[in-house]
C-alpha cells in the first residue's frame, strides 16, 4: 500500500474517530494498524466512521469484515417486554 496525503489523513481521521468512540489506542507507526482500524470501523455505530473504513479498505485493497449479523428472534417467542418509567410492561 503507497502511503500518499489521502491515505495518511484518512488514518489520522480515523485513529481519532476511534479513540473518542471507542478508547481504541492505535498508533501509525504500528505493522498492523490498517488492519486494526478497519475491524473498529465494523465495530462503529457511527456511519461517518464507517465510511472512513471503506474509503481506507479501498486505498489499501484490503475488504473489512463484514459485521456481526444481529442475533434473529423468532415470532413464537412471546409477548414483547418494554421497559417504561422505569417498569417492565408488555408490548
Amino acid at each position: 500500500m503507497e502511503l500518499n496525503k489521502a491515505v495518511i489523513d484518512c488514518m489520522r481521521s480515523l485513529r481519532r474517530r476511534l479513540r473518542d468512540e471507542q478508547q481504541l489506542d492505535i498508533h501509525l507507526n504500528q505493522p498492523d494498524a490498517v488492519t486494526a482500524m478497519l475491524a473498529g470501523c465494523m465495530r462503529s455505530n457511527d456511519e461517518l466512521t464507517r465510511d472512513l473504513g471503506r474509503q481506507l479498505a479501498a486505498f489499501s485493497d484490503q475488504l473489512p469484515e463484514p459485521p456481526p449479523a444481529p442475533p434473529r428472534s423468532s415470532a413464537n417467542s412471546g409477548p414483547s417486554v418494554r421497559i417504561y418509567r422505569g417498569q417492565r410492561v408488555l408490548a
